[in-house]
Parts: C-alpha cells; sequence; structure tokens
C-alpha cells in the first residue's frame, strides 16, 4: 500500500517583482510558480490550493473569522515503504523444515528481522584465515 505525507503552505500574497512583467497577474503568476517549482525540487507533488476558515482574536473578548489560502502538496514515504517491504518479504519466506521426532509437534518458528538501515551494510560474516 502506498503511503504519503502531506504539506500545507501559505499561498503568495503578492507578486514578485521582475523585469518584463509589468501586471499584477505576471507578478503573481511568477510568485505561484516559483513556490510551486521549490517543492518540486524537494520531491513535492501539488495537490489543489484550499481556502480554509482561522479564527482570529480582535481585541481583548472577540473574535473574527478570516479566511487563509494554502497549497496542498504530497510525495511518497519512502521509508515507509522500505519497512512495509522488507516486513513483507520476512512474512512471506517460507518456514524452514525442523527436524522432529515423530511422536513430537511441529511448532514453526517465527524469524523476525529489524528494518534495514539507510547506509548500513549487514555484515555476511568474516573469513577468517588461520596460519
Amino acid at each position: 500500500m502506498r503511503k504519503f505525507e502531506y504539506k500545507a503552505v501559505p499561498a503568495p500574497a503578492t507578486g514578485t517583482k521582475a523585469r518584463g512583467l509589468k501586471t499584477t497577474e505576471e507578478r503573481f503568476a511568477l510568485s505561484l510558480s516559483t513556490l510551486l517549482n521549490e517543492m518540486a525540487d524537494e520531491g513535492w507533488e501539488y495537490v489543489r490550493a484550499e481556502t480554509l476558515p482561522c479564527d482570529e482574536r480582535k481585541g481583548l473578548t472577540g473574535t473574527q473569522t478570516t479566511y487563509q489560502n494554502v497549497l496542498v502538496f504530497k510525495r511518497f514515504l519512502t521509508e515507509a515503504m522500505a519497512l512495509t517491504d522488507a516486513r513483507a518479504s520476512v512474512s512471506a519466506a517460507p518456514e524452514p523444515e525442523l527436524a522432529h521426532h515423530a511422536s513430537e509437534p511441529v511448532v514453526p518458528r517465527r524469524v523476525t528481522t529489524s528494518p534495514p538501515q539507510p547506509g548500513i551494510v549487514p555484515s555476511l560474516g568474516a573469513a577468517r584465515r588461520s596460519d
């Protein structure tokens, strides 16, 4: 099963000034494009924009509802996928046959391993040399 993580960031409220951009729409589009490209470089995929209510304090005892615009992004959880894959491969591995006496029942053993750690290479055993 694929797992995602989500991130919401504030949508740009103003445009970015740049040479050749004269209208507010062009400047705003540049701000939005820049933000989308920065998030894509970090592996985030754009999902959608949301306008959500937010209660803010007004005065000493009052509140006022304002609306905030956010952009929602998602990306795959690679660690969760690796952990899920490791667990699936361990549980799907066939159990080894055990030597037993005819009068004793066969009790299957469960083999458990810890998930692989990035950057750590497991030791397969050192060959010993006798001189």
